[in-house]
């Protein structure tokens, strides 16, 4: 008897010590069961309670949740670098499974964009892109250009045959987007020989430095028939530059974008059109983009949604393009 149980006794510790082993190779778990796969996506916007923004996080979230992902947004409080740079360096040591972003810069932010993706992180951009995109699995955007051009053809379908000149309203340097709407429509405008465009105007993306320019260009050109604003918040504030002079609805107002504000806006008759992209999809292709690369699926490298120009006529028509203040 005493054999049996000192064999017994032996072939236990044969057995605790193999355990041990196993762990030792790397294997999680007594069982050695391989670790949970990362499912945590991060979308860090342009900046914090845009509508624009808000929309884009909304279908990102449903979709995220659709495919069995967690999504976590973390904005800068302004459209800025540094600002942006500071979230994405808070992903430390704790990089998501990928990352959507929409770069504030598109030179600056190569490099914490760069680091996050050295930690093995997928990179999706939302709406801005960086200069050197190669870091991006995916990159979702409107056709900016054709947004600006769109934005000119209706300018001159509003004005007719009226000469004047235009004023056009970017929000800051480097900003991708925006570059492409203005250059986009200050182009298309050649094609109207009554119409001429002035020299681009930025607004470092604030409301009241827009009104400033608005009121400045009023004082300096007395044949100011249009202004194409290149995102919601230089559209905000150009409109209340127009309120404040006296000059709603004599000079034309083109907005980027469809916000609550300019969507009441044009209901009131400060806009004359909207240019609507179409944010919530945004964030649902980045989402899908994303999973796509992480779960080694074929992955579409630039993806173009749709715009869309809103006038007063057809506003009540078009509200399934208009940008949400809560998912």
């Amino acid at each position: 008897m005493r054999k049996y149980l000192a064999a017994g006794a032996v072939a236990a510790a044969a057995v605790l010590l193999a355990a041990c082993g196993s762990g030792q190779v790397g294997q999680s778990g007594s069982n050695g069961s391989a670790p949970p796969p990362n499912k945590n996506l991060v979308l860090i916007p342009g900046v914090q309670a845009e509508p624009f923004y808000i929309s884009m996080q909304c279908g990102a979230q449903a979709e995220a949740q659709k495919l069995g992902y967690t999504l976590d947004t973390s904005a800068p409080q302004k459209f800025d670098a540094a600002l942006q740079t500071e979230k994405v360096n808070a992903l430390g040591s704790n990089p998501p499974a990928a990352l959507l972003i929409a770069p504030t810069d598109d030179t600056a932010m190569l490099a914490p964009i760069q680091q996050v993706a050295n930690r093995g992180t997928k990179i999706v951009q939302v709406d801005t892109s960086l200069k050197d995109s190669s870091l991006a699995v995916s990159s979702i955007s409107s056709d900016n250009t054709q947004g600006g051009q769109l934005g000119a053809d209706t300018l001159a379908q509003l004005v007719g045959d009226r000469p004047g000149s235009v004023l056009v309203l970017d929000t800051i340097a480097g900003t991708s987007t925006t570059a492409a709407r203005a250059a986009g429509f200050t182009e298309q405008l050649k094609k109207y020989p009554n119409l001429k465009a002035l020299e681009v105007q930025f607004t470092q993306n604030e409301p009241e430095q827009a009104a400033a320019k608005v009121t400045a260009a009023l004082a300096a050109t007395p044949d100011l028939i249009g202004i194409f604003a290149t995102n919601l918040n230089t559209g905000e504030g150009a409109a209340t530059g127009l309120r404040n002079a006296g000059k709603i609805g004599q000079v034309n107002l083109i907005g980027f974008d469809a916000s609550p504000a300019e969507v009441t806006g044009l209901r009131n008759g400060e806009y004359q059109a909207l240019i609507a992209q179409d944010p919530a999809e945004i964030g649902k292709q980045g989402v899908d983009q994303a999973v796509a690369a992480l779960e080694g699926k074929p992955v579409t490298p630039k993806i173009t949604a749709g715009l869309h120009s809103i006038t007063k006529s057809d506003l009540d028509a078009s509200s399934q393009y208009f940008y949400k203040q809560s998912c």
